[in-house]
């Protein structure tokens, strides 16, 4: 795919997630009937209270309900689930194949110090950091495309459009904090300042729920 139609899809498949205001993007990720399921960051939930609305590439907005019965362990993942009769939405094709080098392509919709969003955004950048085991969230994949405040839950995509992680954590954060991983170690010094240059999404291998979704 050429990267304007790889823009093309990430544009399709990508939402605003909401409650009384913008709280950041999310993934389209399966359709069942007139069900829509989308995909995002629990943190990105966890920024405001229900109910949740979804914002859909087309401007209307749907109300959305929280699936808690899927469970993420860790993992900073979290379903919402629209309904809509009436409307034919692109759903995601997910990938697991991603490797250092990789060109990849990071969609969402950052927002201002202002709180207000800056529209649809698209960066380019490289896979350059696969780490053996998770960071706490289940990051795993670290890239260089540029990350803001609001693209959390977008997707990360490869060059066939697909998905391959979701992003959620942007290089440089406010606080150089301890890398941690997943079990409760520490990163040493050396792999710390490499992971915080760069940005982070959690892989599509933490999807697996995805085939128990509306069974």
């Amino acid at each position: 795919m050429s990267i304007e139609q790889i823009r093309h899809t990430a544009q399709a498949m990508t939402v605003k997630v909401m409650s009384k205001e913008f709280l950041g993007s999310g993934i389209l990720l399966k359709k069942q009937d007139s069900v829509y399921t989308v995909l995002t960051n629990a943190h990105v939930l966890r920024a405001d209270d229900p109910p949740y609305r979804i914002q859909t590439p087309d401007g209307r907005i749907w109300s959305a309900n929280l699936l808690a019965n899927v469970k993420f362990g860790t993992n900073d993942l979290a379903i919402l689930q629209f309904r809509s009769l009436d409307r034919n939405y692109t759903v995601a094709s997910i990938a697991f194949n991603t490797a250092i080098g990789d060109e990849v392509f990071a969609a969402g919709f950052p927002y201002g110090d202002d709180g207000k969003d800056k529209g649809f955004t698209f960066t380019t950048g490289k896979v350059a950091l696969i780490l053996p085991k998770a960071l706490e969230g289940g990051y795993q994949i670290g890239y260089t495309n540029d990350i803001q405040k609001g693209m959390s839950g977008g997707p990360l995509l490869n060059h066939q459009g697909e998905v391959v992680g979701v992003n959620g954590m942007h290089a440089y954060p406010l606080w150089d904090i301890p890398s941690v991983f997943a079990d409760g170690s520490e990163a040493d010094q050396k792999l710390h300042e490499q992971i915080v240059r760069l940005s982070w999404a959690v892989p599509a291998e933490k999807f697996t729920f995805r085939k128990k979704i509306g069974q």
